[in-house]
């Protein structure tokens, strides 16, 4: 088994999938919205004229469009990864020189949980 010599960085996670259903589906939801108003436009505007065709061809084709659109997720767009140790570095001040052998520490600091999980297995 193969690993990687660097670790995933936590800012160039792709959006969670429920996220990314929830964008997707507003953005059929909206482009239904507008194919409605193409209809009732259509039926509506008098005298009919040459944006009567505007409005058909809106009620026509937005069904395409809207799920071309939903169904293209975010792998259409290219996160870049952001190293947030370059982030943490230039927002601190320079140290003291520290001497060459010493260990690089990293310290986390963890929040208890409030509500302990609960063995169902018994």
């Amino acid at each position: 088994m193969k690993t990687s010599p660097r670790a995933q960085s936590a800012t160039s996670l792709p959006q969670a999938p429920r996220e990314d259903a929830g964008s997707r589906f507003a953005k059929y939801m909206v482009m239904m919205g507008i194919r409605i108003a193409c209809f009732i436009a259509m039926a509506v505007v008098t005298p009919y004229g040459w944006y009567t065709f505007v409005f058909a061809a809106g009620a026509i084709f937005l069904p395409y469009l809207a799920v071309i659109v939903a169904n293209v997720g975010q792998d259409a767009e290219v996160s870049s990864a952001v190293n947030p140790e370059r982030m943490i570095e230039a927002a601190q001040p320079a140290p003291a020189a520290a001497a060459p052998d010493a260990p690089t520490v990293i310290r986390i600091a963890e929040t208890p949980r409030l509500e302990q999980p609960r063995d169902d297995r018994s």
